[in-house]
């Protein structure tokens, strides 16, 4: 797959459309699940696939061959992620009374979820505790935790793809450990 990806950064490099489009659908999705798993929000998610495949073009010719190229590409889906949740950090309660909506608060402007029945099915319970206490890890446990779990990524990947050391990457996922451990003590 390596060999593979470097040749086509090869020829999308020389202008090869098709190379380009190859390299697209090899890794969209993957680059769509790291979006979507720590952004928590299908739009947003896509605008990542997208931005991170901007970026790619604009930037093949600073791909460095020795270099895994999945970890190169992993690295701008994250960091655009990373700057998104920054970008995000105002939060507002759900509880607080509209401003310009008498009698409104948050919950009312929550859209409905459109999941089918089998969807809802596919999705156990025990995923859903799960995925909820990731969610609410810090942002460097939670970057950490959802490439090694749910991305598969060895520590050395994602030191390679975060730009840290690969003792910070273990020191954050058994951090990341515990805070799930305390999470979810009492709801599995």
């Amino acid at each position: 797959m390596d060999n593979l990806d470097v040749r086509l950064a090869k020829l999308a490099r020389k202008g090869d459309q098709r190379a380009f489009a190859e390299i697209v659908e090899l890794y969209k999705d993957k680059i769509f699940h790291l979006a979507y798993r720590m952004l928590n929000n299908r739009h947003e998610a896509e605008d990542i696939v997208q931005e991170t495949f901007l970026r790619v073009y604009k930037n093949l010719d600073r791909y460095d061959e020795n270099q895994k190229f999945s970890t190169w590409i992993y690295r701008i889906g994250t960091n655009l992620c990373i700057d998104r949740l920054r970008k995000r950090k105002p939060s507002y309660s759900l509880d607080a009374d509209m401003n310009d909506q008498e009698g409104m608060d948050g919950y009312s402007m929550i859209p409905s979820d459109d999941r089918t029945p089998e969807s809802e099915m596919l999705i156990s319970e025990t995923q859903r505790i799960i995925h909820q206490a990731i969610e609410s890890l810090p942002a460097k446990y939670k970057t950490i935790m959802i490439l090694r779990y749910i991305q598969d990524m060895s520590l050395q990947e994602i030191s390679e793809v975060l730009t840290l050391p690969v003792t910070t990457i273990k020191t954050r996922v058994h951090r990341g450990r515990e805070f799930l451990r305390k999470k979810l003590e009492f709801k599995l």
